[in-house]
């Protein structure tokens, strides 16, 4: 009897001692919720508003179908596009030109709270690759 409760005290031991998930390699590195000067909602001042997401790994990875969502659900979805390996990209709330590090929403109003919101990165599938939250405090958060 005695042996079956070191047994199952072991086990439940070593379940509770698992590996964590692994972390998504392509992740948000910063979010720039207050751009500088007046939120008067011209395209410069939206473009100031931004998150920074970092591909982790050596490899690059292909992030069609992505998304980029806060928490009143206002979504920017990834096409096609290749971020290399070590490379960041820039996602920018207002109206531009793409390229392989700055990305372009094309809004006209402001996404991110500057009195606290959460960034959340997604796979295609819909689950959560990264998220990133912040409080009133700052212009910006790295996460």
């Amino acid at each position: 009897m005695g042996a079956v409760a070191i047994a199952g005290a072991t086990g439940a031991a070593l379940l509770a001692a698992a590996p964590a998930e692994a972390a998504s390699a392509v992740q948000i590195h910063r979010v720039y919720f207050d751009s500088p000067g007046k939120d008067n909602r011209s395209n410069s001042s939206l473009n100031g508003e931004w998150v920074q997401l970092s591909n982790t790994s050596r490899s690059s990875r292909q992030l069609r179908g992505y998304k980029l969502r806060d928490k009143t659900g206002y979504t920017y979805t990834f096409g096609t596009f290749t971020l290399g390996g070590r490379k960041s990209v820039y996602i920018h709330t207002g109206k531009g030109r793409n390229s392989a590090t700055h990305r372009y929403w094309g809004r006209t109003s402001y996404v991110w709270n500057n009195n606290g919101d959460t960034a959340y990165l997604r796979y295609p599938n819909g689950s959560t690759a990264d998220s990133c939250s912040w409080g009133s405090k700052g212009s910006s958060k790295y996460c």
